[in-house]
């Protein structure tokens, strides 16, 4: 969806460019810009979060982090504002701390966290 209103508002901006003052063009074109860095992002980084038996694989514009369960602990935070309820989820590791939202997880944190458990507990059961 930010690529395609990246797009929209590219040929917006080239339109006021062409048959309005610039003024709108330039806001358009900074809308653009705005937008584009958005869409970029999301797809350069995702999956965001992807999790094995071994551990949790996060990726950010820096590199994917490979975070073994051992010393990796997740927990769901509840926030109220503005009258919304909004859940994230966090991954904590090292002195690190990595949150996650549905729209980084494409899933409901809570959803997400309950499958984390179960890989987890997987990590737990194995042989020693």
């Amino acid at each position: 969806m930010a690529w395609v209103l990246t797009v929209l508002l590219l040929a917006g901006a080239v339109a006021d460019g062409v048959f309005g003052d610039g003024k709108g063009a330039v806001l358009l074109g900074l809308a653009t810009i705005a937008s584009g860095v958005f869409a970029a992002h999301g797809t350069i980084v995702r999956p965001r979060l992807t999790a094995d038996a071994g551990g949790l694989l996060i990726r950010t514009l820096s590199g994917a982090q490979r975070l073994p369960w051992p010393g990796t602990t997740t927990r769901l935070r509840s926030t109220r504002r503005l009258g919304r309820d909004g859940v994230t989820l966090e991954v904590e590791h090292d002195d690190r701390l990595f949150v996650f939202g549905q729209l980084d997880l494409g899933e409901d944190p809570r959803d997400v966290l309950d499958v984390l458990d179960v890989l987890r507990a997987r990590w737990d059961q194995r042989p020693q």
